[in-house]
C-alpha cells in the first residue's frame, strides 16, 4: 500500500462545499471520482477540514492510499488534466502510513476579504464581501487582536440544531494569531486568523462581529464579554461564505517521505 498527500486550491463558487453529498457537486466528490478512475479502486480522501458551500481554498490538504504504481507527479498531472479548472492540485507528495490530512494537522490559516472601494471590479466580486460604508478600522484591529488565545467560542459558532448536542460540544479553541490589515492597494481589508482548529461558521461570525465593532454597535472590550455570555445571538451576523479562503494547513512533518 502507498500513501499520498495532496495540496489543493479551488474556487468554491459552484460547489456545495468540500464534503461529498448525494446529487450535489462537491470538491471532494470531484477529486474522488477522478482518483477512482485512475486507480480502479474505491479511494477514500479525508481532508484537513471541511469548507462550506461557496468557500474557497488556496491550500486545502487531503490524503489517500492506493496500490497504484503511479508516482506523485503522475497523480498530480493526471488529476489536473481531468478535474474541472476550478480545482487544481498544487502539489502531490508520497508519504508514510502515519500521515493523515486530518489527524496530522496542527493548525489552519483562514482569510476573509472585505472590499472597501465604491465599485467592485468584476473579476473580484465572487471573492470579496463588498462593504463601502464607514467603518472604524482601528477599533476593528483592536478587537481582532482579542481573539488570540484559548477561549470559549460558543458566541462565534453555528448551532448543531440540537440543544443537547450543543451542550456536549467542547467550544474551546486556541487562536495563535488574528490580524486585520489593509492590502497594498488600500481597497481591501483582510482578516487573517491562525488557529489549531475552528468551529463551524466561526471565522464568518468573527468577521461579522468585527463589522459590528466597526459600525460602533460593539466595542473591542465586548469581545471578552461575548466569551462569557456564550450566546451566539449577541455576536455579529454570519457573513457570506464567498469572501472566505482556507489559506494553509500546517502539518506535523514527522511522516516519512518515501523515496523508494
Amino acid at each position: 500500500m502507498r500513501y499520498f498527500k495532496l495540496t489543493i486550491a479551488y474556487d468554491g463558487t459552484d460547489f456545495h462545499g468540500w464534503q461529498i453529498q448525494a446529487n450535489k457537486p462537491t470538491v471532494q466528490g470531484e477529486i474522488v471520482a477522478v482518483l477512482c478512475r485512475l486507480t480502479q479502486e474505491n479511494v477514500q480522501l479525508p481532508g484537513a477540514g471541511r469548507t462550506d458551500a461557496g468557500v474557497h481554498a488556496l491550500g486545502q490538504v487531503a490524503s489517500f492510499r492506493t496500490q497504484s504504481a503511479l508516482s506523485a507527479g503522475e497523480f498530480q498531472r493526471a488529476l489536473n488534466a481531468l478535474l474541472p479548472p476550478t480545482i487544481r492540485i498544487v502539489a502531490a507528495e508520497e508519504t508514510g502510513p502515519d500521515f493523515s490530512a486530518r489527524w496530522s494537522a496542527k493548525g489552519k490559516v483562514y482569510r476573509y476579504r472585505l472590499y472597501r472601494g465604491k465599485v467592485v471590479p468584476p473579476l473580484l466580486w465572487p471573492y470579496v464581501l463588498h462593504y463601502p460604508f464607514p467603518l472604524d478600522e482601528e477599533a476593528m484591529k483592536e478587537a481582532a487582536a482579542k481573539f488570540v488565545g484559548l477561549h470559549d467560542f460558543s458566541s462565534f459558532a453555528a448551532s448543531t440544531g440540537s440543544e443537547d448536542d450543543d451542550k456536549e460540544r467542547n467550544m474551546e479553541r486556541e487562536i495563535y494569531s488574528a490580524e486585520l490589515q489593509r492590502t497594498e492597494d488600500s481597497e481591501e481589508l483582510w482578516f487573517t486568523v491562525h488557529g489549531r482548529s475552528f468551529l463551524r461558521y466561526m471565522v464568518r461570525k468573527m468577521v461579522g462581529t468585527l463589522l459590528e465593532v466597526g459600525r460602533g454597535k460593539l466595542t473591542p472590550a465586548d469581545i471578552h464579554r461575548l466569551y462569557e455570555l456564550k450566546d451566539r445571538s449577541k455576536s455579529g451576523p454570519t457573513v457570506p461564505p464567498h469572501g472566505l479562503f482556507m489559506v494553509r494547513v500546517d502539518h506535523e512533518e514527522a511522516f516519512r517521505i518515501r523515496t523508494d
